[in-house]
C-alpha cells in the first residue's frame, strides 16, 4: 500500500479522504496548508500527494511549483476549477493527474491506482547504457540529461518521454504507445501528451513550429532524431 500526503483544508473533506483512504490499508497524513505540506514532503517520503487548491496560506497551483522545486513525488490535483487553461498549467508545471470536485472516493482510487502504476513502472531497473542523439546525451541510471554538455533541468515525466523517444530515434511512436509506455495507460487525453512535449520542447529550445529534435507527424505519431 501506499504512503499518502493529503493537503486539504476543509475539515470535513479532510476526515472523509482519511478514512477512506485508511480504510483501504493506506498510511496517510494531512495537513491543511502549502507551508506544512512542503515541510512533511522534506522530511518523509510519500508514495503520492493529494492537494487541494485552495488553501489558506498560498495558492496550491503555487505550492505544486514549489514542491516539484524539492520532490519528483507523484501529485494529484484536487480541484474545484475545471478550466481547461487552468488543467494545462497545472500539468506544465508538474502534475501527475487531477480531480474535478466532487469526486467520488472509487474515482480517487482510481486515479491513484494509475498514478501509482506509473510511478513504480518508472522505478524499475533502467537500461544501463547512455543513449545519445545528437547532442543529447540521456543516462538512464543516473536519470540526467544533457544537451550540448549542458544539463537539462527535467521533471520525472519529461525526462521518462525523452528517453522513451531517444531509445527509438528517427521512429514515429504512436501517441497509444506513449500513453502505454511513458504513462502506463490503454487510454487517455492527448492533451496531456501535448502539454509534456511542449514542455520538453521549451527546454530543449525548439518549438513545435520550428522543431530541432521532437517532430510531430499530425495523426500519426512523435518521433526523436538529431538534427539535419
Amino acid at each position: 500500500m501506499a504512503r499518502v500526503l493529503v493537503v486539504e483544508d476543509d475539515q470535513f473533506v479532510r476526515s472523509a479522504l482519511i478514512r477512506h483512504l485508511t480504510e483501504a490499508a493506506h498510511t496517510v497524513r494531512s495537513v491543511g496548508t502549502a507551508l506544512e505540506a512542503l515541510r512533511e514532503v522534506a522530511h518523509i517520503g510519500f508514495d503520492v500527494v493529494i492537494l487541494d487548491l485552495g488553501l489558506p496560506d498560498l495558492d496550491g497551483g503555487e505550492a505544486l511549483k514549489m514542491l516539484r522545486g524539492i520532490t519528483d513525488v507523484p501529485v494529484i490535483i484536487a480541484t474545484a476549477r475545471d478550466d481547461e487553461a487552468d488543467i494545462v498549467r497545472l500539468l506544465n508545471d508538474g502534475a501527475d493527474d487531477y480531480l474535478t470536485k466532487p469526486f467520488s472516493v472509487e474515482h480517487l482510487s482510481a486515479r491513484m491506482a494509475a498514478v501509482l502504476r506509473r510511478s513504480r513502472a518508472t522505478g524499475a531497473e533502467p537500461p544501463s547504457r547512455v543513449i545519445r542523439v545528437g547532442g543529447l546525451s540521456i543516462d538512464p541510471l543516473r536519470r540526467q540529461a544533457e544537451l550540448d554538455g549542458a544539463v537539462l533541468d527535467l521533471t520525472r515525466r519529461e525526462f521518462d518521454l525523452l528517453a522513451f523517444l531517444a531509445g527509438r530515434p528517427g521512429v514515429v511512436v504512436p501517441r497509444r504507445e506513449l500513453l502505454a509506455e511513458v504513462w502506463q495507460q490503454s487510454y487517455g487525453d492527448d492533451q496531456t501528451i501535448d502539454v509534456h512535449l511542449s514542455w520538453l520542447r521549451r527546454k530543449l529550445g525548439e518549438t513545435a513550429a520550428r522543431p530541432r529534435y521532437l517532430h510531430t507527424l499530425r495523426g500519426v505519431g512523435v518521433k526523436l532524431e538529431p538534427p539535419r
